[in-house]
């Protein structure tokens, strides 16, 4: 892997032809093409990618769960170059190292400007448009437009992505490790510092024990939760989950009540923080339920639900007292916040290496995506 700063600029303000993996339609295996490029417009910056993780978002786009356009370039945590910039560019410039963030960060809108704000309102993630601001992409394969993933696409050689999706890192930070600070970790760190605000001596359960799961769970743990509760249907994933923190390991499908009822019962009054990081409305409910009854217990929804799902609960759950959260990429502003995550891991103030289980080339990134279908990993990184 290429891991100096340092790039060719004979393409700057041309189109670049590279290898991409293409999603052409749902349910059906990526087809790695040969596509092309377009030269950043004005704000916009082109990145040569060299590491990109595979989140389970993008398996659920896939799997036809999440609507967005197709075809689609997928991937949104990317780690890469500066290749060029389009003009007023100014926070980043060719050679540079970079994250790419799902999540913008114009410092210019109500949200942004808001101290607690993160949901920057050029999102492009609640209702996907597969484009970038201008209504165009920068992406075409067979001569037909292929739309971008989130304002990002990292599963290319080289994408074209807004500036305020953009951060600089550390020129020392290592590719292959810190894409995956592009989402999972700050989603599921996020979750617990910054939404639940997890403190000693509490007690916690984490639906779901993949790759935000295990984030999640690490947290926790740095928290100083007492007691950490992880639910999965796949056992395989058990031995890794304890090894991070879980103190308790519960299989729904083994169990002869209710998951919630059963996290009730183990805690006295239910826990005081429920994360859900499935994307599935039985398990939002489920941790809802699991939540202290008397006192308030907080709830925090992490995965994203099929397109057009309803979620619904007897309100006398929230009446009671309980809290239900939810907050994309933890909350963090990600140009200003997420960078300097990337800096404290390298002073070894956080350590994100346990969330990696796979590492693979690109051009197998269809054996990655059957290694996460089938549980058999937390996190796998391609390699370009």
């Amino acid at each position: 892997m290429m891991e100096q700063a340092q790039l060719s600029t004979e393409m700057a303000g041309k189109v670049i032809t590279c290898q991409a993996a293409i999603a052409w339609t749902a349910n059906a295996p990526l087809s790695i093409e040969e596509v092309k490029v377009d030269p950043p417009k004005a704000g916009e910056v082109r990145i040569k990618i060299l590491s990109s993780g595979l989140c389970g978002t993008d398996l659920h786009i896939l799997e036809g769960k999440l609507r967005v356009p197709f075809p689609m370039i997928l991937g949104h945590e990317g780690a890469g170059i500066v290749e060029s910039t389009g003009d007023s560019v100014t926070s980043v410039k060719p050679g540079d190292k970079v994250l790419m963030f799902p999540l913008p960060e114009c410092r210019e809108c109500s949200s942004c400007l808001h101290p607690k704000g993160n949901l920057c309102l050029k999102e492009n993630v609640l209702s996907p448009n597969g484009l970038m601001l201008d209504g165009t992409s920068r992406f075409t394969c067979r001569g037909k437009k292929i739309y971008h993933l989130y304002g990002t696409s990292t599963f290319t050689e080289y994408t074209v992505v807004h500036e305020i999706a953009v951060g600089k890192i550390d020129a020392a930070a290592p590719m292959d490790k810190v894409c995956i600070m592009s989402c999972e970790v700050p989603t599921g760190f996020g979750a617990v510092f910054n939404t639940a605000k997890v403190t000693p001596g509490s007690t916690c359960v984490v639906f779901g024990l993949g790759g935000i799961g295990s984030a999640v769970v690490m947290a926790c743990k740095a928290s100083g939760a007492s007691r950490i509760i992880g639910v999965d249907v796949n056992e395989e994933k058990f031995p890794r989950a304890r090894a991070l923190g879980v103190t308790d390991c519960l299989n729904p499908r083994k169990l002869k009540k209710p998951v919630q009822q059963v996290v009730v019962e183990m805690t006295g009054f239910g826990v005081d923080f429920a994360f859900e990081a499935v994307g599935l409305i039985d398990t939002m409910v489920a941790s809802l339920e699991s939540c202290h009854l008397s006192y308030g217990g907080v709830c925090v929804i992490i995965g994203a639900a099929p397109s057009d799902s309803q979620l619904s609960f007897d309100p006398m759950l929230i009446l009671a007292g309980r809290t239900l959260k939810g907050g994309i990429l933890g909350k963090y502003k990600t140009r200003d916040s997420i960078p300097k995550l990337v800096t404290d891991y390298l002073q070894k103030k956080i350590n994100i290496d346990p969330l990696i289980t796979h590492k693979l080339p690109f051009e197998r990134i269809n054996e990655a995506f059957e290694l996460l279908q089938g549980g058999k990993c937390i996190r796998c990184v391609l390699s370009f």
